[in-house]
């Protein structure tokens, strides 16, 4: 059932649900961190619309800088600007940044510790007929391997407005990714959010497997709970929204209690949340694992919704991996 202590959205299973692209939360979350702190500063590889920085810089010109199309430049101008004390948040699309530019990010940001903010926005299939090319499906592996960085996976855009603005308040690297389609609201404004702290938003009392998402599935995941609940199969859903640093107590917590674990996530299987998560029961609690999302493909062009369906990453998908979990 609903932990009603997350005060989620209250029309979450209804069909007219209200749906948002959580970049638009980033959007929001910068501008109210460019008010708060003078600090914060915004670049762009000529995309400020598509990830909704236009607002920002709009509202404070002085604090934009446009980089055009030169990632490698964004992410060494990006920490050449955190070097003199400003608070930089760069965008791209995820595939550019940080596809493009991770040696950049990798050297002048994590290697020398600057307090410089990453958003990779349209990460995952759900980008739809942009195709393969501009689907970003390794980001979270390439970015929880460096050292110093941190990495973020909103669920909707309530919480991408939450996570930009904790962002701007924490020091040094932080990778946020960011889908584009509209995802339907999950949480609300009085949802609990902690940087680095999971919520358990489906708490069933006799579990039988817990499921850890993060991202738009966090959705998909919730009303795959509803659907097994009403077949007798008990779960645990559990929102991973922070994978570096991940909440060890929190993710092994489900693991004791429910026994089993299914990882949920729009982005390849092998190095992804789901392998960070295995890491954790590897070395505390191994516990039985399937794992959804992309297996070792490239994307394609489609509609969002069936390419989410055709690599097994739908509601149906998500069940029939419960099921396996629990027929072991």
């Amino acid at each position: 059932m609903i932990n009603e202590s997350q005060k989620l959205n209250p029309k979450l299973f209804d069909t007219d649900v209200e749906k948002v692209p959580i970049r638009n939360g980033f959007g929001e979350g910068l501008l109210q961190a460019g008010v708060e702190d003078e600090r914060v500063v915004g670049l762009c590889a000529d995309l400020t619309e598509s990830t909704k920085m236009l607002a920002f810089a709009e509202k404070f010109p002085k604090r934009y800088i446009e980089i055009g199309v030169a990632e490698q430049n964004l992410a060494a101008t990006a920490s050449g600007v955190a070097a003199v004390g400003k608070i930089p948040f760069l965008s791209s699309y995820a595939v550019f940044s940080p596809g493009r530019n991770w040696e950049q990010i990798r050297t002048t940001i994590c290697y020398n510790n600057r307090n410089v903010k990453i958003v990779g926005s349209h990460a995952g299939v759900s980008v739809g007929p942009d195709g393969g090319s501009h689907q970003a499906l390794e980001d979270i592996a390439i970015m929880r391997a460096l050292p110093r960085m941190r990495v973020v996976v909103p669920a909707d855009s309530i919480e991408a407005r939450k996570v930009t603005l904790a962002a701007a308040k924490n020091d040094g690297p932080i990778y946020i990714r960011l889908a584009r389609e509209k995802t339907p609201v999950v949480t609300t404004v009085d949802s609990p959010f902690e940087f680095g702290k999971a919520n358990l938003l489906w708490n069933s009392e006799k579990p039988q497997v817990g499921i850890i998402a993060c991202g738009p599935l966090v959705y998909n995941s919730l009303v795959a709970a509803k659907s097994l609940e009403a077949e007798g199969i008990q779960v645990l859903v559990l929102n991973l929204h922070t994978i570096k640093p991940l909440d060890i107590d929190a993710v092994v917590a489900v693991a004791k209690k429910a026994g089993r674990v299914v990882t949920c996530e729009e982005h390849q299987v092998v190095g992804g949340m789901g392998s960070a998560v295995a890491e954790v029961f590897a070395q505390n609690y191994p516990v039985p694992m399937e794992f959804i999302g992309v297996k070792d493909q490239f994307g394609q062009s489609g509609k969002p919704e069936e390419l989410i369906e055709h690599y097994g990453m739908g509601v149906k998908s998500i069940m029939e991996a419960v099921k396996r979990v629990v027929s072991r």
